[in-house]
């Protein structure tokens, strides 16, 4: 029933503006029951028996190039150390044409966090964007403070 005053003896058969959301309700329950059905299936991917092959051989590790930032700000890529304007070129020079290779950013725990910010910035505005930051699993669990 419509809110309002009560209908006027003539208007038994007028129209009402009231929507009827009962059936609006039951399309919404049945979607949300076949989404809750389907979505294990497609999360959990098909298993599949790989053929074999004899001449197969195993992929190379490929190694990263690693540039390290000290305590005190100094930049080493693998075992050299090198100065902030030839970090880019000492880079590409040890990626070579390994577009497949990945940059590893060590940072020192007590390094100066806008250091190690300014040469990712570095390496990615010079196209350089497989980069990745290095971190230690802690040996204990942290106490809480």
């Amino acid at each position: 029933m419509a809110f309002g005053s009560d209908p006027s003896p003539g208007d038994e058969f007028a129209p009402l503006a009231d929507i009827n959301v009962t059936p609006f309700i039951d399309v919404m329950l049945v979607l949300l029951i076949i989404f809750m059905v389907t979505a294990p299936l497609l999360t959990a991917g098909m298993k599949v028996e790989l053929p074999q092959a004899r001449s197969s051989q195993p992929l190379e590790p490929v190694q990263p190039v690693v540039v390290t930032v000290g305590p005190d700000g100094r930049l080493q890529v693998g075992d050299r150390d090198v100065a902030r304007d030839g970090l880019v070129g000492l880079v590409r020079e040890t990626l070579g044409g390994g577009a497949d290779r990945h940059i590893q950013v060590r940072g020192d725990a007590k390094a100066d966090f806008g250091a190690i910010v300014s040469v990712l910035d570095l390496l990615a505005s010079n196209g350089l964007t497989r980069i990745a930051l290095v971190t230690q699993r802690p040996t204990a669990p942290a106490a809480t403070r």
